[in-house]
């Protein structure tokens, strides 16, 4: 499938925002509003800006690292929207995207990680509305300013439609797909350690177990691991998971998980992927740093990492979100990544158009619209 057709296709499948286009472009809820977008840019994602674009609004977007494509910068830019940068992996430069957003002064900020809204305190400018937050880690980089910030934003993440449809369904359907897309290989019978047993966690050791996996969930949390006890899975401390781990997948959204020393537990042909929202879970700078070790480039977007004992392990996508990496890189399902975009449509609108006040300072989606949400997907299943 060539990218224009993949965009099209993404476009017609997302049935919830082409019903909200459709009322925006009667209701124009975003007239003379300048929206800036910090978030993967993909095909999904340009769905969900020619949403906004159809409610008036004039879009400003930059990518993340590691995931911005191409054919979605040349597709947005073909429909008047900014686009900022392309794919990095240079934390520095997309600083800078972010600093170039921030120069036009958008009225509604949609941030993707907290880094925006963040650097939005360092330089404030008069006039920002609020806006959104995509992400349960940005939402904690954010946290300890909520005071600072003052401005109604809207954490998508912490809807429940959110946390089942796009969390734990979404992006454990996405890791099963890219694990199959970057190594061909079979799952049945494969040890499978997941670091982590939030929303995303879940749902990555259940798509694993689903097929014919033997999962080990490591969690801080003695109740995650309960849960994930109860769940069917086994736990272990980590040491003790790593030893005789085939794949290896973090999923913690909490900063660096593993380094040169749990490298060292792993065996011959171990695989090592995250699934976290950066690229700190693995931390490959360390890792490849270690003494006696010596690292690789072996396949496209896969980092084969040999220590002093001769043991290589791999790195899917050299340590970035693996399943928005690689060659042919989807990225979660179209139908979950239409529910979350859905929520945005709708979160953002209530930003601009003054139904939500400072006092919405990081908070979930308003009831009323997952209850929306919920009923329009329903009523497209039933039809």
């Amino acid at each position: 499938m060539s990218d224009t057709a993949r965009l099209t296709w993404v476009d017609d499948e997302c049935r919830l925002l082409a019903g909200i286009r459709e009322e925006y472009a009667q209701t124009r809820p975003f007239d003379g509003v300048v929206i800036g977008s910090a978030i993967h840019l993909e095909p999904k994602t340009a769905a969900l800006v020619r949403t906004l674009q159809s409610g008036g609004a004039d879009v400003i977007a930059t990518g993340n690292l590691n995931s911005t494509q191409p054919a979605t910068v040349a597709y947005l830019q073909a429909r008047g929207v900014r686009v900022v940068g392309g794919m990095t992996r240079d934390r520095a430069l997309r600083a800078q995207h972010i600093d170039e957003i921030l120069d036009a002064k958008p009225d509604v900020l949609l941030d993707n990680g907290g880094d925006m809204f963040l650097r939005y305190l360092e330089r404030p400018y008069a006039g920002l509305l609020g806006g959104t937050e995509e992400t349960t880690s940005g939402r904690q980089v954010l946290e300890p300013h909520r005071a600072e910030l003052n401005l109604p934003i809207l954490v998508i993440n912490d809807s429940p439609i959110k946390a089942f449809g796009e969390n734990e369904h979404g992006v454990g359907q996405s890791c099963l797909e890219a694990y199959m897309r970057f190594t061909n290989r079979i799952t049945n019978g494969e040890r499978v350690v997941v670091i982590g047993y939030g929303w995303c966690g879940r749902g990555v050791a259940q798509k694993f177990r689903n097929s014919h996996c033997q999962v080990t969930v490591v969690d801080t949390d003695p109740v995650a691991c309960l849960r994930a006890l109860f769940d069917g899975h086994r736990t272990a401390p980590l040491a003790e998971a790593l030893a005789d781990a085939d794949l290896v997948i973090t999923v913690t959204g909490g900063g660096k998980t593993i380094g040169a020393a749990e490298i060292a537990l792993l065996r011959d042909g171990a695989i090592l992927a995250n699934a976290g929202h950066e690229p700190d879970e693995i931390d490959m700078a360390e890792i490849e740093a270690a003494s006696g070790t010596s690292a690789a480039t072996t396949l496209p977007d896969i980092r084969s990492i040999t220590g002093p004992t001769g043991r290589t392990v791999h790195v899917l996508g050299a340590g970035h979100m693996f399943n928005l990496a690689g060659p042919g890189a989807l990225g979660n399902s179209i139908q979950a990544m239409d529910l979350g975009f859905a929520m945005q449509s709708r979160c953002l609108e209530w930003v601009a158009t003054g139904r939500v006040t400072a006092e919405s300072c990081l908070v979930p989606v308003p009831r009323e619209i997952d209850v929306a949400v919920a009923r329009a997907y329903l009523a497209l299943k039933r039809r």
